[in-house]
């Protein structure tokens, strides 16, 4: 295809895969359960962290999480005490155990008390996105906490893709417009974000010459980044639900 009909196909796409029905079989309904500012971004980063795998063991490994939160994420990361974490005993999705899941609780709890919440911790006019994520995880692991537990939290500036907490962004950032992400931040603009990489959105970038690289790490995603930012340099992200529609539903 040409430039411009390949900027055509993918805006359709976009538009037909980014509707409720996406929510249905998409670990995004987990956050969609809460109306809360503070729940949604809870419950989306805990659901985005475990977001590999077969997605039925997502959702279920997901809502299991929230449910051992007694339904109600950000009343327990800020008022748990060390005894209820004991909730978490025997949960395990993948590598992603009781452990990893004891320390995220109370990390999340040190953001929200002392660094004024996720949301403040993304933001920056001048910082690019994906070296904000890198701050992120410095911060997420200030305090002491198992070694074992970094592994869940990705770098780019170690050439990952960050593909899962790029997709979190993209929920948290992207307007409602759609009924899917949900545009709770506001200070944050689509136009900075990055399109979550994964193996679906990968080899239908691949195979639409959108890219080249092989690997998906984070030159991949940054030689996509440029490509879609020429389609959309204000919401280049919405091209997630057309790249992942076609490889996830349409096996394109």
């Amino acid at each position: 295809m040409k430039l411009e009909e390949l900027k055509s196909f993918l805006d359709f796409k976009s538009e037909e895969f980014e509707s409720p029905a996406f929510i249905e079989k998409d670990p995004i309904q987990i956050p969609h359960q809460f109306s809360k500012k503070e729940d949604i971004e809870i419950a989306g980063f805990l659901s985005a962290t475990i977001a590999w795998g077969n997605r039925v063991s997502i959702l279920k490994s997901a809502q299991n999480m929230i449910n051992k939160m007694d339904a109600s994420p950000y009343d327990f990361v800020l008022h748990h005490q060390t005894k209820d974490l004991k909730n978490f005993n025997g949960f395990v999705h993948r590598t992603f155990n009781e452990i990893d899941l004891r320390y995220f609780i109370l990390s999340l709890k040190n953001i929200y008390t002392k660094h004024g919440g996720l949301e403040k911790i993304f933001w920056s006019e001048e910082i690019p996105m994906q070296e904000r994520i890198h701050q992120f995880k410095r911060l997420f692991f200030e305090l002491e906490h198992p070694r074992r537990t970094e592994k869940h939290v990705s770098d780019p500036l170690k050439n990952s893709a960050a593909k899962r907490i790029n997709m979190f962004l993209r929920w948290m950032v992207r307007p409602n417009t759609k009924g899917v992400d949900f545009g709770i931040w506001k200070k944050v603009s689509p136009s900075t974000l990055s399109i979550p990489l994964d193996i679906h959105t990968g080899n239908i970038a691949r195979k639409l010459g959108l890219l080249k690289r092989k690997q998906n790490d984070a030159k991949a995603l940054k030689e996509l980044d440029a490509r879609l930012r020429k389609f959309d340099s204000e919401d280049p992200v919405k091209y997630d639900f057309a790249l992942f529609g076609l490889g996830a539903y349409e096996k394109f």
